[in-house]
């Protein structure tokens, strides 16, 4: 969606999706007529305060979880700070040891980086297979004593690769350390459940499910201690001070509300044929040229990432400017340096740096794939002929 939506066909949802408008019908009252803080004993914080309950349950019925372990945050990034920080800190361990994978977010990279500069963490860094996956056996090779944090996302934001988080934290159980998700990619788009994938804690953020951005939420198994990322007062119990923002966590629950319902309509699968659909219509349009970067099985239904010899993602892009879509992670869109996720597959330089990620949403149709598949391959075709010429 965009200024102009009849002329360009969004296939960037992986970076952000539109608000749907339910979530905007669902929060306006809450920055209009019910504006009260819900901490307050008068009558204008009862209707806020029961906004903020509702949107709890809501936000942790779609992931298997019971209310009160839900934390609003002001962004999934903020979620993983609480938790990765908040964990180790927590743990009072003198030099405690953090494992992590070579394709996380950078929000879970950083942070685990800032443990080691500034409380003298041991981090440990996992490889990951040419589809972008950890193996068990690389964890339990590395899992020891000092071990208080592993942190792996359910679902890569470039290549959609879903890592195997259950049978991963039943190790990290089996020595005694919490497993951390960063599910931000896949809430919504594939049935999650914290107690089957045996997480501890989870990471939710608002704009990759259609909430407005500025929210997130992070799952706390009970029992589970952390530091609080701000102090304060005893808002989102104790780990968040702050007044809460209700308008966007009431945004958030209807969020999830949504999500829930389109999981159980099939809209994943529609999403897998549109998906393949235009795999196969770039694959036709240019033969022997569009290589699958990650996994073919076992990846979000709404992603796509390939690469097209011969032509460098981001002239591509700018050769369709019609079709709006990211060259990797768009985090990292403004460089023009090899993906750091497609490098750590071993990806050499040319395949990463000719890599698209398409990756399509609730309001996607069979419409925007062929368009987007004839544009992409148009624009192919006149980048290799400016290539060859000059």
């Amino acid at each position: 969606m965009s200024d102009t939506p009849a002329e360009r066909v969004y296939l960037d949802y992986n970076a952000t999706t539109p608000v749907d408008p339910q979530v905007i019908e669902a929060m306006l009252p809450y920055l209009t007529v019910h504006f009260g803080n819900p901490s307050s004993g008068h009558p204008y914080a009862e209707r806020p305060r029961r906004a903020l309950a509702d949107a709890r349950t809501q936000v942790a019925a779609l992931i298997g979880a019971h209310a009160p372990q839900v934390v609003f945050t002001a962004s999934g990034s903020e979620a993983n700070l609480l938790a990765i920080r908040g964990a180790v800190l927590a743990a009072g361990r003198p030099r405690p040891h953090v494992i992590t994978q070579a394709t996380e977010h950078p929000a879970v990279l950083e942070t685990c980086h800032m443990l080691r500069r500034l409380h003298g963490a041991r981090v440990t860094v996992l490889p990951v297979d040419g589809d972008g996956l950890v193996r068990p056996a690389a964890l339990a090779a590395v899992l020891d004593e000092d071990t208080v944090l592993v942190s792996v996302m359910a679902a890569n934001n470039e290549t959609g690769a879903l890592q195997p988080v259950a049978e991963l934290a039943a190790l990290a159980h089996a020595r005694g350390a919490l497993l951390h998700c960063d599910a931000a990619q896949a809430a919504g788009k594939i049935p999650l459940d914290v107690t089957e994938l045996g997480t501890d804690l989870l990471t939710v953020a608002g704009h990759k499910m259609y909430a407005p951005k500025g929210v997130g939420a992070l799952y706390v198994r009970e029992g589970v201690a952390l530091e609080p990322v701000v102090y304060g007062g005893g808002q989102e119990r104790g780990l968040r001070a702050g007044t809460e923002n209700v308008a966007l966590a009431v945004a958030l629950g209807a969020a999830a509300a949504l999500a829930a319902r389109d999981l159980a309509t099939g809209v994943p699968a529609r999403l897998a044929q549109l998906r393949d659909n235009l795999h196969r219509l770039l694959e036709a349009a240019l033969p022997d040229r569009v290589h699958l970067n990650g996994p073919a099985r076992e990846r979000l239904p709404n992603t796509l990432n390939i690469s097209i010899d011969g032509v460098g993602g981001h002239d591509l892009l700018a050769a369709a400017p019609m079709v709006a879509a990211s060259t990797g992670s768009a985090c990292h869109s403004g460089t023009h340096t090899p993906s750091s996720v497609l490098s750590a597959m071993g990806l050499h330089a040319a395949r990463a740096l000719s890599a698209l990620r398409l990756s399509l949403g609730r309001w996607s149709t069979g419409d925007d794939v062929e368009t987007a598949a004839a544009a992409l391959a148009d624009a192919t075709l006149t980048v290799s002929l400016r290539s060859s010429a000059s």
